[in-house]
């Protein structure tokens, strides 16, 4: 198996989907139209059937790979004995409406002396299951693989057609292009163009360029941080937009599907969808950082998805969505694809959609309650939706659930689960309250102070001197983490320090945090898994809050060297410090900002 770290990866997108783009200059990921569509290019989980587009310089060549200053434009540079040379890789933004038309542009440039650069473009279409029609066609070449069709546009000077080789490979591509010192070609990969292909000037790229890196850095001059740890925190904020899906203002957990939690195991899943939880932690941490636009979005989204009704037996909303909102999931395999270095099975959809989740709740709130705080209340007919949430709350709290981790191993009264239903209705109280709503305050308080009393009984273990993951275990969550931030206990309370060291002896290894121990807690699933990073950073924040600053930011630093180049993180960290599981991860990038906030205001 050859495919490519994946941490040796960046991202580009525009807001509707993304492309991953390897440090030898491979597009080896890229779904079109949108994030949960199928693959054009998926080399990332079948080096040999996935499909690729690579642009790299010919024989030998060392690599390295940047972003252009504030924003999503990637640069990856080669160095040759003959040469310097680079690629820009940039995805225009394609609006607020929903649209099949999106495109890649590869700018590639000689820096100094001289340079071969080979172009290799073969699209496997739906995941490589459809064949397609290569056309010669006008100035370029048409690929159709039925219900998307690329459109190859080349980036050249007139007169200039014998500086480039094409070459037919079956059905595929083969260019070839040699340049001097200074001078820029390229190509723009189309899709549902509106014409032919067409020769685009130099000029005309650039124009884009320009354009796009614009779009980027007067998206992120809005932040308002301006604490230690700046190019991450706006790197992870970059991350997260890039994850949006601009015409519903959903934010996808993370744009692969497949890739392990335990190389050659089969914790393998799709995540190319919007969780409610990932998305609401998601807004929360943009809406911590200045940004109102996402949170104001997300929560029309979020009140569209309640007033559906969608949910089945999970209640008013189900775990997760695809981008436009529907809800059809359906988990397959792709049994044709051999898996990122052999991990099988390779999933697309999720078989968790219909799981009960009762924490989705409390996450959506405090996201609501974030924004209002922000100056964005929530509107009459929200209101009523939030009303009615909260309500059905007040009846299923005490459920057994599959809970946060979405384990299949059953249901199980989980803490935080429970947790985070006081959470739904603490904030929903507090609403109510400040702004006059109507609503049963006094059911509401009830039911959240029978929440409040039940964990302090049930989900603290005496024996462990810790609070658990449901009330019928010893075992530790590091999901807990999150509990002195939400307010339920105060971050220096005895029974939280205690936790802590518990957690500290058990999940904790150099500062490198694990979910919860597989062997202790069966989750139905085969195989153990690596550290998972949004609980390596919950676990700075909740250092942090227990007034340990010196050890919280020891962890905040270790953990910010087991980023990628480009300071992308994946999900989780292997054993060997290698990055798996899904990437770039929302839960990873969200978590990162709320600890620097956290941990900044320590510090002050």
């Amino acid at each position: 198996m050859t495919e490519t770290a994946i941490s040796e990866h960046g991202m580009i997108g525009d807001l509707h989907t993304v492309a991953l783009v390897t440090t030898d200059g491979s597009i080896d990921w890229f779904c079109c139209p949108r994030f949960d569509s199928p693959s054009v290019f998926g080399a990332l989980l079948d080096d040999e059937r996935g499909g690729r587009f690579r642009v790299r310089p010919a024989g030998d060549f060392t690599s390295r790979q940047v972003y252009y200053p504030d924003s999503a434009v990637l640069i990856t540079r080669f160095f040759t004995a003959e040469g310097v040379g680079e690629v820009v890789d940039f995805m225009p933004p394609a609006g607020e409406h929903a649209t099949g038309n999106h495109r890649i542009v590869r700018l590639i440039r000689c820096v100094r002396g001289r340079m071969r650069f080979e172009v290799e473009l073969a699209p496997r279409f739906d995941y490589g299951r459809r064949p397609h029609r290569t056309e010669l066609a006008g100035a370029g070449v048409v690929l159709d693989g039925g219900s998307t069709v690329l459109t190859v546009h080349p980036v050249r000077e007139p007169g200039d057609e014998r500086l480039a080789e094409v070459r037919h490979a079956g059905q595929d591509l083969e260019m070839s292009v040699e340049l001097s010192a200074g001078q820029v070609r390229g190509v723009v990969l189309e899709a549902d163009a509106d014409g032919p292909p067409r020769e685009i000037r130099v000029a005309e790229v650039r124009r884009l360029f320009e354009e796009t890196t614009a779009f980027w850095q007067n998206w992120l001059a809005g932040s308002s941080y301006r604490g230690r740890w700046r190019e991450a925190v706006e790197r992870s904020a970059i991350t997260l937009k890039l994850l949006t899906y601009a015409p519903t203002g959903g934010i996808v957990a993370a744009p692969t599907a497949g890739l392990p939690e335990q190389v050659g195991g089969e914790r393998n899943w799709d995540y190319r969808y919007t969780w409610v939880r990932d998305a609401s932690f998601s807004v929360s941490a943009l809406l911590g950082l200045g940004f109102d636009g996402e949170a104001e979005r997300f929560g029309r989204w979020l009140g569209d998805r309640v007033r559906e009704r969608a949910g089945g037996s999970s209640g008013p909303l189900n775990i997760m969505y695809r981008v436009d909102g529907s809800s059809d999931l359906k988990e397959d395999v792709l049994d044709h694809w051999s898996g990122y270095r052999g991990s099988r099975p390779v999933r697309i959809g999720n078989g968790a959609a219909e799981q009960l989740q009762l924490d989705i709740y409390g996450e959506a709130m405090d996201s609501l309650f974030a924004g209002d705080r922000a100056g964005l209340p929530i509107p009459h007919q929200g209101w009523r939706a939030v009303r009615d949430v909260l309500d059905w709350v007040c009846a299923n709290w005490d459920q057994p659930e599959e809970g946060i981790w979405e384990t299949r191993g059953g249901r199980r009264p989980f803490t935080y689960g429970r947790l985070m239903c006081w959470v739904a209705l603490d904030r929903g109280i507090r609403l109510a309250a400040e702004h006059g709503r109507p609503a049963d305050q006094q059911r509401w308080a009830a039911e959240r102070d029978r929440i409040y009393e039940e964990v302090h009984d049930r989900g603290w273990h005496p024996g462990r001197r810790a609070f658990v993951q449901h009330y019928d275990t010893d075992v530790l969550d590091s999901s807990l983490l999150r509990m002195p931030r939400l307010g339920f206990i105060a971050g220096r309370d005895p029974q939280w320090l205690s936790t802590l060291d518990a957690m500290a002896d058990e999940l904790v290894t150099d500062s490198l945090v694990y979910r919860y121990d597989p062997a202790a807690s069966p989750d139905g699933l085969r195989g153990s898994e690596g550290t998972f990073s949004l609980c390596t950073f919950a676990w700075v924040d909740a250092l942090a809050r227990a007034g340990r600053v010196r050890e919280a930011r020891g962890a905040f630093e270790k953990m910010l060297t087991y980023a990628n180049h480009l300071g992308l993180f994946s999900e989780e960290i292997a054993l060997t410090g290698e990055q798996i599981g899904n990437f770039p991860q929302a839960f990873t990038h969200l978590a990162l900002i709320d600890a620097a906030l956290t941990l900044d205001a320590a510090l002050a």
